[in-house]
């Protein structure tokens, strides 16, 4: 992969990680300011509180799981390895990576992983 496609890459990662950062960072006040609000409720505002919180820590979590697959992809692009499958090695798909730049399997491999999942 050439030197200017790798730094649109890169710009890409660097935003998303960005984003998914300060997204992190207003849950996370969020969460604390809800839980000071909460003072006298009675129980429905109780459970929609409730729900809202495990809402977040779920969406929060996930945003974990990608910044961290961001993260890696800022690495592979740091070791020259950017690009291609963990799996089988090949290239991933320009379209995928354009999609998903922190993408690590090419499109077969992402299917054959996600069919082992499900069974």
């Amino acid at each position: 992969m050439n030197k200017k496609t790798l730094e649109r890459y890169r710009k890409m990662l660097i935003a998303k990680q960005k984003e998914l950062t300060d997204s992190y960072m207003i849950n996370k006040n969020y969460g604390k300011e809800a839980h000071a609000d909460q003072g006298a409720q009675d129980l429905a505002d109780q459970a929609s509180s409730a729900y809202n919180k495990e809402f977040l820590y779920s969406l929060s979590n996930n945003w974990r799981v990608i910044l961290h697959k961001v993260q890696e992809a800022l690495l592979r692009i740091n070791s020259d390895s950017f690009g291609t499958c963990l799996e089988c090695e090949d290239k991933v798909q320009k379209k995928r990576l354009d999609a998903v730049p922190w993408a690590s399997f090419c499109i077969n491999c992402q299917e054959q992983k996600e069919n082992e999942k499900e069974a």
